[in-house]
């Protein structure tokens, strides 16, 4: 029986924010499920993604396990109640399906802001781990290498990837709308009038939006980081303004905008941190974080506005439109290489016996070779063994075509049965140790 690819996802357009932070695996627990899949269910390859907008499990198994990984995930992250959260579930129970929406998440045809640059270095990511931890065999290595290959096209041929419509760019569209609404409108690098900025967590988000700050050549900002190093690095590269972590509360106080981009067990800001802001202007707290880094109940106090990563929504410009407007070709794009893994994907199962009828075509040639080898010159010897790999690569020829074409057809059970059995290829190894020209 053959492994089929299989996934289950659980995202933003499955789920609200609330239950998605419940879900969401940092590093190690994306670790130590990628080994427990192995454990529980003998899955020969997995992968598992997990950022602010998804949680997915993908795997390969001859059994449809579905429902039984999202049980362990739910379990696993201390959901007694699995059956309560099953509904917020996608199931992919075939290997196309399962395909095809790994493709479209990695190329950004389902990020909440849609084109998300971020996504494809966070699937690499996943991907490594699953490499590290020897859970990437030849079919994910296959599968991921041609991903990769299709974001490159899409970048190169397609506008998909034109402008900046991340996450973090999005945020940063937010921070303009939302300074000019009270108010008070200011000329982006204008000294004074420039909203000042505060960027609490600097991991991949929070360095992408450091990036886009810069692009926008707001010129207040102060980073705030657990690791000062990583802090003074951007601020060097960015002129921006560095701040002990330790001076929190503080830097809160003296900013327009707080930012948060922090993996953090519960709320790293809170109505308690706050208790004692004056502010006589509207202050706005950004959380880009999953599970949130800042408690919603600040909201009571006067004068500020908390946005989630749920409110962060596309920003309606041409580059989103551009984009919009090239999925089609993405698609088409994405197309083509389906078709053209799922060709390689179809060999793949009959080449172990190709391998086999090779073995075994070799295995005759040498057996009667060797026979008439003590009657033959060196030259006569090597003339002899030309030729009959010559004979065998031609006999060869029509059964293993007839296989690639059965393979496209969806029909090749059929003459694998027919092979194995004329050639009893079941006492074959499947490795192909010869070389055959």
């Amino acid at each position: 029986m053959h492994d089929f690819f299989q996934s289950i996802s659980l995202s933003h357009k499955t789920a609200p924010l609330a239950v998605r932070e419940l879900i969401a695996l940092n590093e190690d627990e994306s670790r130590q499920f990628l080994i427990k899949l192995r454990e529980f269910f003998g899955a020969s390859e997995s992968l598992v993604i997990s950022t602010c907008n998804r949680t997915e499990v993908y795997y390969s198994s001859p059994q449809n396990l579905n429902r039984e990984i999202a049980r362990l995930l739910l379990t696993e992250k201390g959901i007694t109640s699995t059956d309560e959260y099953l509904p917020y579930f996608q199931f992919f129970d075939t290997q196309a399906a399962a395909v095809r929406h790994l493709f479209e998440v990695c190329t950004g045809l389902h990020s909440q802001v849609v084109g998300d640059m971020q996504i494809p270095n966070q699937v690499k990511q996943a991907y490594q781990w699953s490499a590290d931890l020897d859970m990437a065999g030849p079919f994910l290595h296959r599968l991921m290498h041609t991903i990769f290959f299709t974001n490159k096209r899409v970048a190169q041929e397609t506008s998909f990837r034109d402008g900046a419509a991340s996450v973090s760019y999005a945020a940063v569209e937010l921070i303009e709308e939302l300074v000019g609404a009270n108010g008070c409108p200011y000329s982006a690098g204008q000294g004074p009038t420039s909203p000042s900025v505060l960027v609490i967590g600097l991991g991949e988000i929070g360095a992408d939006i450091c990036e886009n700050l810069a692009a926008r050549k707001l010129n207040r900002i102060t980073l705030c980081n657990r690791t000062r190093s990583k802090a003074d690095a951007l601020a060097q590269k960015h002129a921006f303004r560095v701040a002990d972590f330790a001076n929190l509360t503080e830097e809160i106080a003296k900013a327009d905008v707080i930012i948060a981009s922090v993996l953090v067990e519960k709320p790293l800001i809170t109505p308690e941190l706050l208790s004692g802001l004056n502010s006589l202007t509207f202050k706005y707290f950004i959380d880009l974080s999953v599970p949130r880094s800042i408690d919603t109940n600040i909201e009571q106090i006067p004068g500020i506005l908390l946005y989630n990563i749920d409110h962060i929504r596309n920003r309606a410009d041409e580059a989103l439109s551009r984009r919009m407007a090239s999925i089609p070709h993405v698609e088409s794009i994405i197309d083509q290489s389906i078709a053209d893994f799922n060709d390689w994907s179809r060999e793949m199962i009959v080449s172990p016996t190709i391998n086999k009828f090779k073995n075994a075509l070799e295995q005759i040639r040498k057996e009667e070779i060797a026979r008439h080898l003590k009657n033959m010159t060196a030259e006569e010897s090597e003339k002899v063994d030309k030729i009959t790999r010559s004979i065998m690569q031609k006999i060869m020829k029509a059964p293993v075509l007839q296989l690639k074409a059965a393979c496209k057809r969806g029909e090749a059970d059929t003459l694998i049965d027919v092979l194995t059995d004329l050639f009893d290829l079941e006492k074959q190894p499947a490795d192909s140790s010869q070389n055959f020209h």
